[in-house]
């Protein structure tokens, strides 16, 4: 193979740098979320559609695999159109998304056992729907999750897999694939119900640790904030509202399931 001399490929680096750079450049359309300090972030201004997200809990505890959940939902509950969300199994409670702005109504469930890829590329051919979502639990490959991408570019149907991690380093969350963004959440104690008790966690609006491991075309983040309100929309915690938050460790909540039924999304009781 013949080499490419140096001055081409720095040349070659500068014109897309300059491209990059140009604020006339195209934008696909995005779902913002509001939050001046994320959306200046994105390079598409806020959370692509018509591309692949990836989202997972941070470790194997239910209350941070429900805050991806719930992040997905709310993000989606603000287009318009039906959801496909695809599961290994049948245990996902609705009323939880609902609380988010994803109301039943617009949610088509499949118990897709193994088939969860499968589903979700059948349903991104389909442009009537404002999202597909699949809950995989094993690997998602580069070629499965090429495809995925490249169904949801061709239909502008927006698609995000959440991760199920098997444990709090799973390597299977490391390996690449081609989604455009790739969120890790943590789900944290709420803030405390008495200025002058700051010690003691509170019950209020949920907080979440949103990482963003990787984005195509902008750098890794991270920002505490207030879990999905009922019109799916976060909200940046005050004290981090103009800087990256610091490393937190992973915390050892406890957890109350919401009664009557089984499901994906749960409460994290602070």
């Amino acid at each position: 193979m013949p080499t490419v001399p140096p001055h081409v490929l720095t040349d070659l680096r500068s014109r897309i740098a300059r491209i990059a750079r140009d604020p006339a450049r195209r934008r696909a359309p995005a779902i913002r979320f509001d939050i001046a300090a994320l959306d200046r972030h994105l390079p598409d201004g806020g959370l692509a559609i018509g591309a692949l997200h990836e989202a997972a809990g941070t470790g194997p505890d239910t209350e941070h695999a429900a805050a991806a959940a719930l992040f997905a939902a709310g993000a989606l509950a603000r287009l318009r159109g039906p959801v496909l969300w695809a599961l290994p199994r049948d245990d996902l409670f609705a009323p939880a998304l609902a609380g988010v702005g994803l109301h039943p109504d617009r949610l088509i469930l499949a118990a897709a056992g193994k088939q969860v890829l499968s589903v979700m590329e059948e349903g991104l051919r389909h442009r009537g729907l404002a999202g597909v979502v699949g809950e995989l639990e094993g690997p998602l490959t580069l070629t499965a999750s090429r495809r995925l991408q490249l169904a949801a570019e061709a239909s502008g149907v927006t698609a995000i897999v959440l991760r199920r991690a098997r444990r709090h380093d799973d390597p299977v969350l490391t390996e690449p694939n081609a989604a455009v963004t790739r969120w890790r959440l943590t789900a944290l104690p709420s803030a405390p119900p008495l200025p002058q008790a700051p010690d003691i966690p509170g019950l209020g609006r949920a907080r979440w640790r949103l990482d963003l491991l990787r984005c195509r075309g902008g750098n890794p983040a991270t920002w505490i904030v207030e879990a999905c309100d009922a019109t799916g929309h976060l909200a940046l915690v005050a004290e981090f509202s103009d800087r990256s938050a610091a490393p937190l460790p992973i915390p050892r909540t406890s957890i109350q399931r919401i009664p009557n039924r089984p499901g994906t999304a749960w409460r994290a009781a602070g």
